[in-house]
């Protein structure tokens, strides 16, 4: 059985399990499992007893930092951490993020107790395909291992579905929380745009990069949120709203939530997934969202600007040493003017408008995460985010948005609902992951118990 992140809390404080105890359990699942997934770059074994074993005294003493002291977790290898060997998987990142320190999300894991366990694959630089022919692990998805695992927190959510880790952390620029975490068949945040700080992460899109957490439930990513959420001096983008307890917000229902529906994303798991939220309680009524192709392409195209922004020396002079697909995908940003970002920034502001009337009127929306599950990684096309994810659109919009498991495809891979609020409502749209996952077993499906 793999334990939830509150599960395992409360397991740590009755004395039916110890910090060392999960940790050494992470480092055998890992062992066991990461030669066929590629979940790690880098494991940090060693810190990750020494923290565990501190976790185990401070709480022997009575020092409690929370529900997530002494809980192992995983973070992608786009954050710095004390420990160093920060990538981004790509050999032309500069070395000195080896030695820039944990940034404030992993900073303010750590201060929580929580026991990092390592850096976990990625697409290179956050874009772009798996590439067999640059020396990093080729990651897959644990319910099917010749299937992707969606990017670009590719490691983060597979860590997590194969029980390696309990939680992670991810980052978001097109769908990179979501679209992994409904491929595996785990739960995935990305937060409100500024709501958890970015410094300390090396960029993609800045515009567009969201930092969030992976685990089993919404409750699970609620402890996270908690402790990760709030602004930092160092990211000017960062926001000064009010953090809350996620976790005292959760209930079991819905009862007069206005719930807005995409029509046209229907399908069966989708329309059984709304059922259950209107057995919750919540009302639902069809919707349309708002310049809804003009914002998915603002995200297309704005990420492309920024991000060959950042890359533009590095593409001139290293240009080899990129994979084919990612220095693909940053060119492309090449031919996006000055005067064309200036208009997608004024179409992004006119559908934020748009969309916060549409708020008005409903309390969430929902839709599927994508429309159907994990492709053959043979298959992939150079572009690691698939067309058939249903979540840039919120990239460019900046609110929260949860994926959730929602059931299976007819051949058994995982689908994701996703849920999305109004910006700084992590509480709402939590609380309805929350529901929706007390009344359905989705989101404690394991692939090993799937293959016993």
């Amino acid at each position: 059985m793999v334990l939830s992140i509150s599960e395992a809390a409360v397991a740590l404080r009755t004395g039916r399990t110890t910090a060392v105890a999960l940790a050494e359990s992470a480092f055998a699942a890992a062992d066991e499992h990461d030669a066929a997934l590629g979940v790690y770059l880098s494991r940090f074994d060693g810190p990750a007893l020494a923290a565990a074993e501190r976790a185990d005294a401070e709480l022997a003493a009575g020092v409690d930092r929370g529900p997530l002291h002494g809980i192992p977790l995983a973070v992608k290898d786009l954050l710095a951490t004390d420990e160093g060997g920060t990538t981004a998987q790509s050999q032309v990142l500069d070395r000195v993020w080896d030695f820039r320190g944990d940034g404030p999300a992993v900073a303010r894991l750590r201060a929580a107790g929580a026991v990092l366990t390592g850096k976990t694959t990625t697409m290179e630089f956050g874009i772009g395909a798996p590439d067999r022919t640059k020396p990093f692990p080729l990651p897959r998805n644990p319910w099917r291992p010749t299937h992707y695992t969606g990017g670009s927190s590719s490691g983060s959510a597979s860590a997590v579905a194969a029980g390696l880790v309990l939680g992670s952390l991810g980052t978001d620029t097109a769908g990179s929380i979501r679209y992994p975490a409904a491929l595996c068949g785990v739960t995935g945040l990305k937060p409100t745009y500024g709501r958890v700080p970015k410094n300390g992460c090396v960029p993609l899109a800045p515009g567009f990069d969201h930092v969030g957490p992976l685990a089993r439930s919404a409750e699970d990513c609620a402890l996270l949120l908690t402790v990760l959420a709030g602004p930092d001096p160092g990211d000017p983008s960062s926001v000064d709203h009010p953090v809350e307890d996620y976790r005292s917000g959760l209930t079991e229902s819905l009862s007069g939530l206005r719930i807005g529906v995409m029509p046209h994303a229907e399908d069966r798991v989708f329309e059984q997934a709304v059922a259950v939220l209107r057995e919750a309680g919540a009302r639902t009524r069809p919707v349309e969202l708002p310049y809804y192709q003009q914002l998915k392409t603002v995200t297309k195209f704005g990420l492309a600007a920024e991000a060959f922004a950042w890359h533009r020396t590095n593409l001139q002079r290293r240009w080899p040493d990129y994979g084919a697909a990612t220095r693909m995908a940053l060119a492309r940003g090449a031919l996006v003017s000055a005067g064309d970002y200036v208009r997608l920034q004024r179409v992004r502001r006119a559908g934020q408008r748009q969309l916060a009337r549409l708020f008005a009127e409903v309390d969430l929306v929902v839709t599927p995460t994508a429309t159907c599950g994990a492709p053959e990684i043979e298959r992939l096309s150079t572009s690691g985010m698939a067309d058939t994810a249903l979540t840039s659109y919120w990239n460019a919009a900046g609110n929260p948005a949860l994926s959730v498991p929602m059931g299976f495809t007819g051949d058994g891979l995982p689908l994701g609902l996703q849920i999305a609020g109004r910006p700084f409502a992590e509480a709402t749209v939590l609380a309805a992951g929350h529901a929706y996952q007390q009344r359905t077993s989705w989101h404690l499906r394991t692939p090993w118990e799937k293959v016993r």
